[in-house]
């Protein structure tokens, strides 16, 4: 599934960027310590993820693509259990929790329940819920797709802003994304990572300056 892949990364958005099957969700586990890798090491802030897990994962937020929150509960329900997980105070939780409702804008739905929301209401819950531990580093799995312009906007400006000061990972194939929001592009095809720039240069490889042009030229993929 992947082949030699080693990075570093530091404060910003890299945007991990492949076709479908290039290795990307693959990569995504190995870093979140779901899977292990055959060979090699993933470390996060120099904590070993497979020695030290729990460690590693204080300083991480993830959310998956199929989104996996419980259906039952209410926004508020889900991210207070997020909450006692990393038994976080009542006060921090309050205070943290009103700053990341307003900041991805779901203070109308925090006592609705999650069945009744919306996709793009639902990936927000889910990333405030990641979020409630202040984590350095967020990682994000298809962070925008299925989700109509508005709620796209209010994503990627809250990772846009979160980026400022922290480290930001999404894995994507939407071109929007990357043009919109990544500092930083590694292009994953058949498990490797064939090039590593920005958005900028990789915009470079096309004569007309267009991402998605540049992208099928760099990987080969029509």
């Amino acid at each position: 599934a992947l082949d030699e892949v080693s990075f570093n990364v530091e404060n910003g958005v890299l945007a991990l960027l492949g076709a479908n099957g290039a290795g990307k969700t693959t990569l995504i586990r190995i870093l979140m310590g779901y899977i292990f890798p055959d060979s090699g090491e993933v470390k996060i802030e120099g904590v070993n993820i497979e020695n030290e897990r729990i460690k590693a994962l204080k300083i991480i937020g993830y959310v998956p693509e199929n989104n996996p929150i419980y259906q039952e509960m209410t926004s508020y329900e889900f991210i207070k259990t997020s909450a006692d997980l990393w038994q976080i105070p009542q006060k921090e939780f309050l205070d943290t929790l009103k700053d990341l409702a307003e900041a991805l804008d779901i203070k109308d739905v925090i006592n609705q329940k999650i069945s009744t929301l919306s996709k793009g209401y639902k990936r927000r819950v889910a990333i405030v819920a990641a979020l409630i531990h202040k984590p350095k580093i967020l990682v994000l799995d298809e962070p925008t797709d299925g989700l109509d312009p508005n709620q796209k906007f209010v994503v990627r400006k809250f990772v846009k802003n979160y980026a400022k000061n922290n480290t930001v990972i999404i894995s994507t194939h939407i071109m929007e994304d990357v043009d919109a929001i990544a500092d930083r592009v590694s292009i994953l095809n058949k498990g490797k990572i064939i090039m590593d720039t920005t958005p900028k240069e990789l915009k470079s490889e096309d004569k007309n300056n267009d991402l998605v042009s540049a992208f099928h030229k760099v990987t080969g993929i029509k």
